[in-house]
């Protein structure tokens, strides 16, 4: 006997975009520039006193705006996110029609992935949020990548399954990974992707993946979503500072090629500047890593912990955070290097001009006696 379909009553998938748009953006000035109601993000299910957000994520609403999908334009609600680290949230929560089969849902989830109308939406929005924002940033910028997630969030479905129920009728792994052929997957693949899944009672539901998650909550919190979110800034933000560390050890590799030593460096180090700019973007890095690592903290062992835990390990963060802390390491001893440069070229400066002034003495004494 085949089972009876999954329908969904109520549900929609909230698409994130996340940009990285300052250096640091100052959100109590924010929340004053910004015309419309704002909000601090507050995260409000039990326990969720022990998830300490230092300086919390300032939302607002962008309106209404009309989103081109296969079917047909469909109406998404917009919100803002804004970051002190830098970092800029879209949010588009796309409706999903009662009555929606589990396959439709997953045929749905397959277009947003990848949707281009959806970028370009999510691109045009973030460019007013920076006009609208510019006098609360500092080190204004536009990173040409961006990081994408997204949670299909349902919070009622015919029947109200359990936890249980849900996982046995429902191919969870083929609606994360929005795969609509009809081949069956792996039960090794399906594993791979389900094996991070969280129930605090019997009738709710989070399966998070590296790029999508399913979130089943009957209550209608949304403290799980947003601490997706939270996790996917962050993810952003080391995958930013990685590319900077990138250009920049590439940058004092060839300046070191283009600045050899010549007669000039007698009177000044090639490596003066070079070092400078080296040690003002390892003071920028200590800060980020400070502002991030800050930006959520986690005090005991409970349910939202441990999937905002599952899904940084998830999101691979730690493999980018090590990355990024690797390349600071790098750059400090080469900052050592170029200091010590620079500080052999001062001292060969201050010997030249030791001998200059025994030369001058000499002369002057020489001159003294013939005048004699």
């Amino acid at each position: 006997m085949v089972a009876a379909p999954l329908i969904i009553e109520r549900a929609q998938v909230l698409c994130y975009r996340t940009f990285d748009i300052a250096e640091e953006i100052n959100l109590d000035h924010a929340r004053r520039v910004v015309s419309s109601d704002t909000r601090r993000l507050k995260l409000g299910r039990e326990n969720s006193q022990y998830l300490q957000l230092p300086n919390p994520p300032l939302a607002f609403e962008l309106g209404r705006r009309a989103l081109a999908l296969r079917e047909g334009p469909v109406t998404v609600d917009v919100t803002a996110r804004l970051f002190d680290h830098g970092a800029a949230s879209i949010i588009l929560r796309v409706p999903v029609s009662s009555g929606t089969t589990l396959e439709a849902l997953t045929s749905l989830a397959d277009e947003l992935y990848d949707s281009v109308a959806l970028e370009e939406l999510a691109l045009e929005l973030i460019e007013a949020v920076r006009r609208m924002i510019a006098p609360a940033v500092q080190g204004p910028h536009l990173w040409d990548q961006n990081e994408s997630y997204t949670v299909l969030f349902v919070e009622r479905m015919e029947g109200n399954p359990s936890a249980e129920e849900l996982l046995a009728r429902a191919d969870l792994a083929r609606v994360l990974l929005g795969e609509v052929d009809s081949k069956p997957l792996s039960s090794r693949e399906r594993e791979a992707v389900t094996q991070s899944r969280f129930s605090y009672t019997e009738e709710d539901l989070v399966v998070v993946d590296w790029n999508s998650a399913f979130v089943y909550e009957p209550s209608g919190s949304g403290d799980i979503p947003d601490l997706l979110e939270v996790a996917n800034a962050q993810l952003l933000e080391f995958r930013y500072y990685d590319e900077q560390l990138d250009g920049h050890i590439a940058r004092i590799h060839d300046q070191v090629q283009a600045r050899r030593h010549g007669f000039r460096a007698l009177f000044r180090s090639p490596y003066r500047a070079l070092a400078r700019e080296t040690l003002a973007t390892l003071v920028d890095l200590n800060e980020f890593i400070e502002r991030i690592e800050n930006s959520l903290k986690i005090i005991g062992d409970f349910y939202l912990a441990k999937v905002y835990e599952a899904a940084v390990k998830r999101m691979r963060i730690p493999a980018w955070q090590a990355s990024v802390t690797r390349k600071q390491q790098l750059l400090a001893q080469t900052y050592g290097l170029l200091k010590g440069e620079v500080d052999t070229d001062r001292s060969h400066t201050l010997e030249l001009t030791v001998v200059l002034l025994i030369v001058l003495e000499i002369l002057f004494a020489v001159l003294r006696v013939f005048e004699h």
